[in-house]
């Protein structure tokens, strides 16, 4: 008859010790994992340089060549990129309130979600840059280079961009109360479902801009060309701001309100 052994079977860990032996091992790899990140983010500014999640406020880094860079959900606020190299960079969920971007290459760059109260991008080159759901009220985009940008659902309450290039932009959706479009070139980009209210348009160049369904409640449209936009209705009309230099598309006509009086506006 074989005989039941006492002793444990060769090759098993007692119990608990495999237990012991993983939470050993998921310390010290998270203590590695922190460690390359604290690391990461003392990394010097470079092109390709990866800052991502990192604490990196009143940088300044004026004329800096960071093309490629990757600052994903870090702060960046109070910096200086001021005629800075960024494109292609990856700015997602990034925190950049009060930053200034005057004059930097952002060409390509992507600001999702990001955060940028008061940022500066005044004469920068944001061509087919991503600003999709970002937040960036009250900031300076005057005369920056934005062809094919995408602002999409963004929030720019009370921004500027007189004398932007927006041509073929994309601005649908986006919240855009009381921004200054004075003089930007805003040909084929789209406003459809867009808050325009109180918006400024008086001398955009508006041939081929979708407005369809966006919001136009007192928007200033004082000698703005409207005749070749698209989706503009005698609604949206009833409720801005013109004049009698505006031009409308045909079929529409100008309301009785137009001019508005000075309190409306």
């Amino acid at each position: 008859m074989m005989q039941r052994s006492e002793g444990k079977p060769s090759g098993i860990v007692p119990s608990g010790a495999g237990s012991a032996k993983r939470f050993t091992g998921a310390v010290l790899f998270l203590g590695l994992l922190c460690g390359g990140a604290s690391a990461k983010c003392q990394d010097g500014p470079d092109a390709g340089v990866d800052w991502s999640g990192c604490s990196k406020a009143r940088l300044l880094l004026a004329n800096d060549d960071l093309s490629g860079s990757n600052f994903t959900r870090s702060l960046l606020t109070l910096s200086d990129f001021g005629g800075s190299k960024l494109t292609g960079a990856k700015l997602v969920e990034t925190e950049v309130s009060r930053t200034r971007f005057e004059a930097a290459d952002l060409s390509l760059a992507d600001f999702t979600k990001a955060i940028g109260w008061r940022a500066n991008f005044g004469q920068a080159n944001l061509t087919k840059a991503v600003f999709h759901a970002a937040d960036m009220g009250r900031s300076n985009f005057a005369q920056v280079r934005a062809a094919g940008a995408n602002f999409s659902k963004s929030e720019l309450n009370r921004s500027d961009f007189s004398g932007a290039d927006l041509s073929g932009a994309d601005m649908s959706k986006a919240e855009l109360a009381r921004v200054n479009f004075q003089s930007a070139n805003l040909s084929g980009a789209s406003f459809g479902y867009s808050n325009l209210s109180r918006a400024r348009l008086t001398g955009a160049n508006l041939q081929g801009t979708d407005l369809t369904r966006s919001y136009l409640y007192l928007t200033q449209l004082g000698g703005a060309d409207l005749s070749g936009t698209m989706g503009l209705t005698q609604a949206q009309v009833d409720i801005a701001c013109g004049t009698a230099e505006t031009k409308l598309p045909a079929g529409l006509v100008a309301p009785q309100s137009w001019p508005c009086t000075e309190d409306a506006e």
